[in-house]
């Protein structure tokens, strides 16, 4: 059997890609077309992986930044022999139940990294992979961890401002083993690139201290011979390959269409021809489909090295190190967080909320050593570095990454250290910023990835910096998207259960979210049991006689509720408090707890210094709130709650005016 030439590995990838998107009726052709000597190259000459372990934690990462072209990924994990893409899969691309979706959805043991499709966010993860790599390889040492990670790139991705605050920061850490290889074809969906930019590209990554290299994209040994010398280079490196949009297709290469534009059997047939393909739809010529397959297994060898080393490892050495990486938590965090919980019921100041949370991160420190903390620029208010060292380009073994002002960056960043895996992400910043990290936010959510969000300065009570930093709305737009748990602590103890609830919590992101003022002790005790678990519990129960009125409050309101209730319970009207740490879990509970804890009949009132947006749904035909109307304003936090009417008075107010109508 004659072994076929690299050209027919490539032409391989190009038909499974036409002839998924001729049967699906629609797919963006241009990324596979384009790219096919490209991921020839990497797949059978460079990539350490091997198809029968897609799960090998020492495995080369591959990301689909531009994940439209999702195609290209399905044939090569199909080629390659992966379990999950046996060619039935291909032909039902894009319908209902296929792993072979519209774009690539994170299933790692299938050979999906993680999720792509918004551009800028796969080479994003991707650094965040290389930032994980680097620091579990100064932990563990280069027999257990020695990987690269490669990102496909196209023109969009790298036109996204994340595009920019990976580049920058990803060349200032100097992550010499992340490489892109950037689909340089000189066309978005508008049509020419020129439409919207005129600057070089490549310099930015030169500027930024990148290895740059260009070259044709079709010549497959020059990309081969980049590949080599950018991993011989010690600074990130991007691979420029000069390529034709859906090279094969004479209808539309190098055009505008060749993007996304219908495909039709007719172009299928052209193709064929002018490719010298005389092969049927979805067929792989054995010797081609041989050599692909040989690809998927050379890296057995090193595969089988890698366990000996893993297995020669001292059985505490090993377990440490197959416990990181499966994310389970260590012995004895839970105690930690029970003991800080019995101390906060004794002291006597009140620290500001996001000073509490950095009081349990660091007390997290010498327990976790695989939490990482990125922070955008605001290490000194949030106060999450502490006994943290900085990870740095000279010292990899840094648990605390200083991403700048990169929200953006740092969201999609800590998604990529999670999907990596043997990492405990976490993100600061201000609640208001949020917004910049939001499409990380949502990625993270819908790859069930479990990211720790944290969060500081979240409403009015931040006071003087004004209403471009009072996030009002940010609150009910958190809680409004589908898998994320957002935590909003009272007090102290409250602090504690809400990060014991997000550390446990692994089938998708929390956003635990702070004020910046004091928040005063409001549970007097701490027993074992964590009652934020439940969402929502009563703080305070009704004294003489059956309840009347219902507060419902979270976070720093918690406290005006209190007070509230103190007026009402002086004027007669029994009257409990609910804390609502988080509406989330509250609502996963059995509507007979739900009940007991909203009080059926009562007046309720939900007090919370953000919009209404999400609160009627507890308040029932009787209820009322406690809030912002609109955005907030300059001044002193005490000043802004009377001014909104965000007081104990106007909470009783509003109580008593609901009783009597």
């Amino acid at each position: 059997m004659t072994e076929p030439t690299a050209s027919k590995l490539a032409h391989a990838i190009r038909f499974l890609a036409i002839d998924a998107i001729v049967r699906a009726t629609e797919g963006h052709q241009g990324v596979p077309l384009g790219m096919a000597e490209v991921a020839t190259a990497l797949y059978t000459r460079h990539l350490k992986f091997l198809a029968a372990d897609p799960l090998w934690p020492d495995r080369d990462r591959v990301v689909l930044s531009n994940g439209h072209g999702s195609m290209l990924l399905y044939a090569l994990l199909h080629l390659t022999g992966y379990e999950a893409f046996p060619i039935e899969q291909l032909r039902s691309f894009r319908e209902l139940g296929s792993h072979c979706e519209g774009h690539p959805e994170y299933a790692p043991a299938h050979g999906i990294e993680v999720t792509t499709g918004p551009l800028g966010q796969g080479i994003a993860n991707a650094f965040g992979m290389a930032v994980a790599e680097a620091y579990l390889n100064a932990r563990f040492g280069s027999g257990l961890v020695d990987h690269h990670t490669y990102a496909f790139v196209g023109d969009g991705c790298l036109q996204e401002g994340i595009g920019q605050e990976m580049i920058s920061l990803a060349g200032h850490l100097q992550l010499g083993k992340l490489v892109l290889l950037w689909d340089d074809n000189r066309i978005t969906d508008d049509g020419s690139t020129a439409l919207s930019i005129s600057e070089d590209v490549a310099e930015r990554f030169r500027v930024a201290q990148w290895h740059v290299v260009e070259v044709d994209g079709h010549d497959l040994e020059a990309v081969s011979a980049a590949l080599a010398e950018a991993r011989r280079d010690p600074r990130p490196s991007l691979i420029a390959c000069r390529t034709v949009i859906a090279r094969g297709l004479a209808r539309l290469q190098g055009q505008r269409g060749g993007h996304s534009a219908r495909l039709y059997p007719e172009d299928a047939e052209a193709a064929r021809r002018d490719l010298d393909w005389p092969h049927g739809p979805f067929e792989i010529p054995e010797a081609v489909g041989q050599a692909w397959r040989a690809a998927g297994r050379r890296g057995a060898e090193t595969h089988a090295a890698w366990c000996a080393r893993r297995d020669a490892l001292a059985p505490a050495e090993r377990a440490e190190f197959e416990r990181v990486l499966a994310g389970q938590l260590p012995e004895g965090w839970r105690e930690l967080l029970q003991a800080y919980k019995r101390e906060a019921t004794e002291r006597e100041d009140a620290p500001g909320g996001i000073l509490i949370s950095a009081e349990i991160n660091d007390r997290l420190t010498d327990l976790l050593p695989e939490r990482m903390v990125g922070c955008a620029d605001l290490e000194a208010p949030t106060s999450h570095k502490r006994r943290l060292r900085a990870f740095t380009s000279q010292d990899r073994s840094g648990a605390y990454v200083h991403c700048g002002v990169r929200e953006h960056l740092m969201g999609a960043m800590a998604n990529g250290m999670a999907a990596h895996g043997g990492v405990l992400p976490l993100a600061v910043t201000y609640l208001a910023f949020s917004d910049y990290e939001r499409p990380a936010m949502r990625m993270a959510a819908l790859m069930g990835l479990p990211v720790k969000f944290v969060f500081s300065h979240d409403s009015i009570g931040l006071g003087k910096n004004g209403p471009t930093h009072q996030p009002v709305e940010i609150l009910a737009s958190l809680r409004a998207m589908p898998n994320m748990l957002v935590l909003r602590p009272a007090d102290a103890v409250e602090a504690a259960e809400c990060w014991e609830i997000a550390l446990e919590h692994h089938s998708g992101p929390v956003s635990l979210v702070f004020a910046r003022q004091a928040l005063p002790r409001v549970r007097p005790t701490a027993g074992a049991d964590n009652l934020s678990r439940r969402g929502a519990y009563v703080l305070a129960e009704a004294d003489g006689g059956p309840r009347a009125v219902t507060l419902l409050a979270t976070g720093s309101e918690v406290a005006l509720a209190l007070a509230a209730r103190a007026l009402l319970q002086a004027g007669g009207t029994p009257t409990a408090v609910v804390s609502m740490p988080c509406c989330e879990r509250f609502d996963a509970q059995d509507p007979a707890y739900r009940a007991a804890v909203l009080g059926p009949g009562t007046v309720r009132v939900a007090v919370e210094a953000a919009v209404r947006l999400g609160w009627d749904r507890y308040l029932g035909e009787r209820g009322g709130f406690i809030g912002m109307s609109g955005f907030g304003a300059s001044g002193p936090a005490e000043a802004l709650y009377a001014r909104f009417g965000i007081t104990p008075a106007a909470i009783a107010a509003e109580a008593l005016r609901l009783l009597t109508h």
